[in-house]
């Protein structure tokens, strides 16, 4: 497991060094033109397509700040432990619906997570309970974790959703028939 961690890390610390030199690139030939966000977001569309997922058009032409603060994030990302309600709000605050909070949930079908964001769902935190800590991670999709697909909702179906914020959508009766449907269907989920 160890191994594994390590060979996670060092591809992040890769990845970013890529963004960073791609950033620097653009903005030799193009000084001020292009963003981080717009790398990102060109970096993540290339993502999706070569992990076997859909192709699709991304709105390019935003600014980055002066400064990035943390500070900015709060209140504005969900958490793992989020019931339905608070993923709502959270989503709500930013123009999106139910429907399209649990389609880009899907976003989950790759990548990790730090153990210490589901240690609540594995332990009952006695004071002899194990800490888990932030460096060790797993696979979000425990199935298919490399492959962009709708995997994620089966898994939820499957009782495998690694975040209380990810199974909430099958076991709230509310947001179930969308993780249905999603799961059933991947051209709907795409």
């Amino acid at each position: 497991m160890q191994r594994e961690t390590l060979k996670i890390i060092s591809h992040s610390l890769e990845m970013a060094l890529t963004l960073i030199k791609a950033k620097q690139a653009v903005e030799a030939a193009c000084p001020d033109v292009a963003s981080c966000a717009d790398i990102l977001t060109i970096a993540a569309k290339d993502t999706v397509v070569l992990a076997g997922g859909p192709s699709f058009s991304v709105e390019l032409g935003r600014r980055d700040r002066r400064i990035s603060l943390a500070s900015c994030v709060a209140g504005n990302l969900a958490k793992p432990f989020f019931d339905l309600t608070q993923l709502n709000a959270i989503f709500v605050k930013n123009n999106l619906t139910q429907f399209d909070m649990i389609a880009l949930s899907g976003a989950h079908t790759v990548g990790v997570s730090h153990c210490n964001n589901v240690e609540n769902r594995l332990y009952s935190f006695s004071p002899s309970s194990p800490n888990i800590g932030p460096t060790i991670v797993i696979n979000v999709d425990p199935v298919t974790p490399g492959t962009f697909d709708n995997v994620y909702y089966q898994n939820l179906i499957a009782r495998k959703g690694l975040f209380t914020s990810d199974q909430v959508l099958f076991t709230n009766p509310t947001s179930r028939p969308t993780v249905n449907d999603f799961a059933n269907n991947p051209n709907e989920f795409n």
